[in-house]
């Protein structure tokens, strides 16, 4: 069963830092393409940034640009989101996404909440 969970999440403050981390089991982590994604209160979900297969390429959305950097461990199966300089708009769940290569199939954690508060 193909799965992945996501970890880390908490209440900190604006200025501060927050590591994210997603496990992944039940298929391929080195195919599969990793995205975090957030979703705040009375918004839609929207897409933070995605790791190639390889981890060579990673993209951001321009609101983290800079202050979020995504890491991959392919050996541990799991990826990282490695958050600084959190605002409260960064308040969120965030949610981890893998699409394995040669599959329709994309995989979602349920998601672990973080909250920017002073």
């Amino acid at each position: 069963q193909a799965q992945v969970v996501e970890s880390g999440g908490g209440l900190v403050q604006p200025g501060g830092s927050l590591r994210l981390s997603c496990a992944a089991s039940g298929f391929t982590f080195s195919s599969a393409a990793m995205s975090w994604y957030r979703q705040a209160p009375g918004k839609e979900r929207e897409l933070v940034g995605i790791s190639t297969r390889d981890g060579s390429n990673t993209i951001y959305a321009d609101s983290v640009k800079g202050r979020f950097t995504i890491s991959r461990d392919n050996a541990k199966s799991t990826v990282y989101l490695q958050m600084n300089s959190l605002k409260p708009e960064d308040t969120a769940v965030y949610y981890c996404k893998a699409k394995p290569r040669f599959t329709p199939n994309a995989y979602w954690g349920q998601g672990t909440q973080v909250t920017v508060s002073s």
